[in-house]
């Protein structure tokens, strides 16, 4: 059943949802919004038309629908980043431990110096996946992106911070070593199952949307491969705020904000920012992703109990930087967790 409140777009809402409704109408945003607040979504509602339309009347209903079912591209690395933090905290798995003592067949030429940890926070060294612009991930590719992750390093393990898929792509494999289970599997009894988190896939097979060319969304795998909807993320970030998914000591090192490395954690970024009308600086955890044409910004405000996520299939639309005080993302967070004039 489609909630009410994704339903009737005409309808202003009080409060925060309302002023969040107003920023996606007035930027023209084209996708789909949802606002928690204590726990409670308060805004699920699509904006916008799934295809560009020459003239859009002020009123025309959008089609985008709760129901629909999104690539969350990267988003997918902050969920494995909390199935490895759970193996951590169960004491199979060891962050300091170089990735050889999980994958002894694994052929990159620095492997043994490379650690769990490097993976996590993207400093591994490991080769670039997007190399010829991307063409592992293609349908049909020759080489898939296990065997490049593999080839000569980009760096020296842990020499700089090089945000790549390659990093997750391991991970991954490193979790089925430990586990002995496909990732899906653990993403389905550690995650989707527990959460009620119905809707959620691991891709399997080649996609495009709208105006895009074809892409392997399987190759990705643990680097950025699960689709759902915005309610199931949701269920994960409300999840994650409870403390569900993982000990408080786990959950607080992968929250854990490193500056020298633009406020890069494990799998996500965490960090302080001002925003439009708050009176002190928020602590924000955001994961953003992006294939293809879709784009996904995902925020938690942990101390606040807000999360807010939105969703586009449009690979134009600036969500803007949160620590340049302006663009979409900005004025979103802005509009859901700082009071305006009522």
């Amino acid at each position: 059943m489609i909630p009410l409140i994704a339903m009737i777009a005409a309808v202003t809402l009080p409060g925060a949802p309302g002023r969040v409704q107003d920023v996606a109408a007035g930027q023209g945003f084209a996708g789909m919004v949802l606002l928690s607040e204590g726990g409670k979504v308060t805004l699920e509602q699509g904006f916008g038309t799934r295809v560009p339309q020459r003239m859009v009347r002020a009123r025309t209903p959008s089609d985008f629908l709760a129901t629909d079912s999104w690539r969350w591209a990267s988003v997918t690395k902050q969920i494995t980043t909390t199935i490895t933090l759970q193996d951590v905290a169960a004491g199979r798995l060891d962050l300091d431990a170089p990735i050889t003592r999980y994958l002894p067949d694994f052929k990159g030429p620095t492997a043994r110096r490379i650690t769990v940890a490097m993976l996590l926070g993207h400093t591994s060294g490991l080769p670039d996946s997007n190399a010829n612009d991307g063409a592992a991930f293609r349908p049909g590719a020759r080489l898939l992106p296990d065997a490049v992750c593999a080839g000569p390093p980009r760096d020296q393990p842990g020499a700089s911070f090089y945000y790549d898929n390659c990093d997750f792509i391991v991970a991954g494999r490193i979790l089925e070593a430990v586990n002995r289970k496909p990732f899906a599997q653990l993403l389905t009894e550690r995650i989707t199952r527990p959460l009620g988190m119905t809707s959620v896939r691991l891709a399997g097979s080649h996609v495009a949307g709208w105006g895009e060319q074809p892409v392997n969304l399987a190759a990705y795998g643990a680097a950025g491969a699960i689709t759902g909807t915005v309610r199931d993320l949701w269920r994960f970030d409300q999840a994650l705020i409870d403390g569900k998914l993982l000990p408080a000591r786990q959950r607080a090192l992968m929250w854990r904000g490193r500056p020298q490395y633009g406020y890069a954690a494990l799998g996500q970024w965490v960090f302080d920012v001002p925003l439009r009308r708050c009176a002190e600086p928020q602590r924000i955890v955001e994961r953003r992703g992006a294939i293809g044409g879709v784009q996904v910004r995902n925020y938690i405000l942990p101390e606040r109990n807000i999360v807010l996520i939105a969703m586009t299939n449009r690979d134009n639309t600036d969500f803007g930087e949160l620590w340049q005080g302006k663009g979409l993302g900005f004025e979103l967070l802005s509009a859901a967790a700082c009071k305006g004039e009522e």
